[in-house]
């Protein structure tokens, strides 16, 4: 009878009205949302991390130049390993459209450059060991075990104007990119 009486004391509360749910930015595909604490018109936290080489990028180095900053799970890995060659291959139509790319995970200095090496990627892979940057960013994990792939595409001035959260298709996250950068060109 105790068992019981608990069972339902534990599921009788209220699920919360949609209004007393954070804003979210829905994403694409088979995607979770990203929280509002950084959706498009919202200024980007200040980055400053090591890449594969050692060398600390930092947001404030940019010098009005947008970003593309996509987060990703791990190094070598098809998903994450399509994702990084799609920037690779439009590397230069983004920079045509004033953008920098960095891409960050949590794996070490020696696994991005191992990483970068293989697929010959031009741009930095960020280390972001302790996941500092991920949170900052308010990067979602999948069912609580799997680092989000999300790409923000930051303007000149810091400001997020796209986010696009897709873990299943890593070649949509440059599509994406290319597009807003396309849209920001246009209506300079």
């Amino acid at each position: 009878m105790v068992a019981s009486r608990a069972r339902a004391t534990r599921f009788a509360h209220p699920r919360p009205s949609p209004d007393a749910l954070p804003r979210v930015e829905q994403s694409h595909g088979l995607s979770r949302p990203v929280a509002a604490a950084l959706a498009p018109g919202d200024p980007a936290p200040p980055i400053a991390l090591p890449d594969a080489d050692g060398v600390e990028r930092r947001s404030d180095q940019l010098e009005g130049r947008a970003l593309v900053l996509f987060f990703y799970p791990k190094d070598d890995t098809p998903g994450c390993t399509m994702e990084a060659c799609a920037f690779r291959d439009s590397y230069a139509d983004l920079q045509a459209l004033g953008a920098e790319v960095w891409g960050v995970s949590g794996d070490d200095a020696a696994s991005h450059r191992r990483f970068a090496a293989r697929h010959q990627l031009p741009y930095p892979l960020l280390v972001d060991a302790d996941n500092r940057l991920r949170k900052a960013f308010g990067v979602p994990s999948v069912l609580g075990l799997l680092p989000g792939r999300v790409t923000y595409v930051i303007d000149g001035q810091g400001v997020i104007r796209h986010v696009f959260n897709n873990l299943l298709d890593g070649p949509a996250h440059r599509r994406e990119a290319i597009a807003i950068l396309q849209q920001l060109a246009a209506s300079r």
